[in-house]
C-alpha cells in the first residue's frame, strides 16, 4: 500500500484491528515532533490529517477543526494535557535517544530513561499536544 497516494476511501477499508486517532491543533507540527523524536514516518501530510507509519503499524492524526460535527471535539480541553491516562507505546524506540531529542522538538520530559521492573528501559515524553509517548526498549535478560 502506497500510503502517499493511497485515497481516503482505500485507505478506510484497509484498516484493521485496533486503530489510534489523535486530536491535535496542528497537524504538520505534531508530525515534525513525532518524526524527530521518535522516527515515526508521516505520509500525506496536510492541515487536515495525516498518516503516520512507525515500524509496520499506522495511525492517523485529524487536525481539531476536521471534527466540526463529532461530539468528541467538545470534550476537548483547552489546554493540554489532551489524553490524560493514555500511554502511547513505542517498544522499538531507543529512550535516550527519544529524551534527548524531545526538549528541543518542545516536548517535556515526564520521567527520564529509566529501567522497570516490567523488563523495560522507558522514557515518558509530553508532546505539544499533551499526549504521552513512551519510547521503550526491553532490557538485558539476566545471566544468573
Amino acid at each position: 500500500m502506497d500510503l502517499e497516494t493511497i485515497s481516503a476511501e482505500v485507505f478506510g477499508r484497509s484498516l484493521r484491528g485496533l486503530g489510534l486517532n489523535l486530536l491535535v491543533r496542528d497537524v504538520r507540527a505534531e508530525c515534525t515532533f513525532l518524526e524527530t523524536v521518535f522516527g515515526i514516518k508521516p505520509h500525506r501530510v496536510s492541515g487536515d490529517f495525516a498518516i503516520l507509519a512507525y515500524g509496520e503499524q499506522v495511525f492517523q492524526l485529524h487536525a481539531d477543526h476536521t471534527y466540526h460535527s463529532n461530539p468528541l471535539l467538545g470534550l476537548l480541553p483547552e489546554t493540554p494535557p489532551r489524553g490524560a491516562g493514555i500511554e502511547i507505546r513505542l517498544y522499538d524506540s531507543d529512550p535516550e535517544a527519544a529524551a534527548a531529542r524531545a526538549e528541543a522538538a518542545g516536548g517535556t520530559i515526564l520521567q527520564a530513561p529509566a529501567d522497570k521492573p516490567h523488563g523495560l528501559r522507558e522514557a515518558y515524553i509530553l508532546c505539544p499536544n499533551g499526549y504521552a509517548w513512551v519510547s521503550s526498549r526491553p532490557l538485558a535478560a539476566p545471566t544468573d
